[in-house]
Parts: C-alpha cells; structure tokens; sequence
C-alpha cells in the first residue's frame, strides 16, 4: 500500500526514543522528510543518525523543550526554512510522574500541564498556519489509555491527558475545512523507557521485584505481551498519510485489547 506520504514534512516531537523514535523512523521509511526534537542533544542526534543511515531520508534535529513556548516556536519555524512547508505533526511529550493526589502541589499540576496540555496547544497553533499554506495536513496527539480508562497512580495524567482530548475533538471540528485532521492515538502498555519507569516505582511501592510486575502487568493484556514502539509508530504513520483522509476527531487506544470500555 503507498501510503502517500513520499516528499510529505513530517514533524514528530520526543522522538529521541521510544514511541517518538519509532513514529520519525516509520515516517522516513515512507519517504516523509522529518524533523524531530528532544532535550537530550547526544541522543536526539543519535537518532537522526540512526534514522539517515536505515532509510536515507532526510532529517532535521533540534533540541528543544516541549515546556517551552519559545523552544516550539523555534521547532516549527526551523523545520519550515529547512523543509519548506510542514504537513505532520505529532505531538509527544512524555507523561508526569506517578503518585497519588495528595501529594502532588499545585506546581505539580502547573507541570503537568505545561508538559502533556499547554504543549499541543501550542504545537498545533504553530503548525496550522503552515498547513493552511499546504492546503492541509495531519495532528496526531500521543496520549494514553489513560484518557479511557483511568490508572491508578497516575492521577497527574489521567487529568491533564483528557482535557487534550477534549482540545483536539474541538480543533477537528474547527479545522475540518481546511483539510486538517485532528486525531490522538492512546498507547496502552508499550515496551518503553517510561513503562519499565512505573513498574520500577510500582515495585517500589509494592515492595515487590520488577520482574514480578512486569509479569502481572503483561498478563493483564488479552494478548499476553507488553506492545513494541514499532507497533505504535506504524499506527501514527498511517493516521499521517494520505490513506486516513476520512479520519478525525477520534481516540485510538493501541493496547492489545487491554481497555475494557466499548467506547
């Protein structure tokens, strides 16, 4: 299947790793130029290396913080004088700490929603005039299946998460006539650095070894196994191409049937 997406800019935040990484890597295999971001120089250029030398595409690197309004502005502004126009975006940025409601301050949730609300906010506000330009394009929002199905411990998340859903189901609505689709893909348990991070802390608490966790967790999943970053990337690339033109406003959690709500 052509998905469409050869010579396409692509622009993926948090993609020095992880479901980031995967999504860029996925993206230049397709023929997309890409431009990634992360507040790790080393890595982040270890990645676009990585990227250049598996598929020979074209990749821009920059350091950038997603807490940071000047750092997007920046991103978005770098990557439309390298590439000329810009026509994805993925908005990634991590997730808050675990812990329980009590204990978080209000600087804690003025974190949290810098980091995984105020940053789409203002991606998506610095993109769209350059896709209006392209005559179209792609959002597509990384959250979690959080925003289904509440987690314990991740109280953080699960608030500020579900308020960016109600954002993008608003923006696909008010950019649907200008080609611009809006959709948020929801990672259930994912082989990452931030996965094997809360089970760590999970152990902690539990006082229970990580292996142990990490069993239980897995076999919570219909399917039996933690997913990989390649499986989600590949769901975010297709949501990016020209073969999803008559998808928006919707909420796709990829999670081995690990949800249990039919909505």
């Amino acid at each position: 299947m052509d998905l469409g997406l050869r010579g396409k800019v692509a622009l993926v935040a948090g993609a020095s790793q992880g479901i980031g990484r995967a999504a860029a890597m996925g993206f230049a295999r397709e023929g997309a130029k890409v431009s990634i971001c992360a507040r790790s120089e080393a890595q982040l250029n270890e990645t676009a290396e990585t990227i250049r030398r598996e598929t020979g595409g074209d990749v821009l690197p920059i350091v950038a913080d997603m807490t940071k309004a000047e750092d997007i502005q920046r991103f978005v502004a770098k990557t439309v004088e390298k590439f000329g126009r810009l026509d994805i975006v993925v908005t990634n940025a991590g997730g808050p700490p675990p812990g329980e409601f009590m204990k978080f301050t209000d600087a804690d949730w003025e974190n949290a929603f810098r980091l995984n609300f105020l940053s789409t906010v203002r991606l998506t506000r610095e993109a769209v005039p350059h896709m209006r330009k392209a005559g179209g394009g792609r959002v597509i929002n990384i959250s979690s299946y959080a925003v289904k199905e509440p987690i314990a411990g991740l109280v953080l998340s699960n608030g500020v998460r579900s308020g960016a859903i109600g954002l993008a189901k608003t923006l696909s609505r008010e950019l649907a006539k200008d080609n611009i689709l809006v959709n948020n893909v929801c990672p259930g348990r994912i082989a990452t650095d931030r996965a094997r991070k809360l089970n760590q802390a999970r152990a902690e608490r539990m006082k229970r070894t990580v292996e142990e966790i990490d069993k239980e967790m897995a076999g919570e999943i219909p399917l039996g196994r933690y997913g990989t970053a390649d499986e989600t990337g590949d769901l975010i690339v297709f949501l990016g191409s020209e073969r999803a033109s008559y998808i928006t406003g919707t909420t796709i959690q990829i999670d081995g049937g690990l949800v249990r709500g039919l909505q």
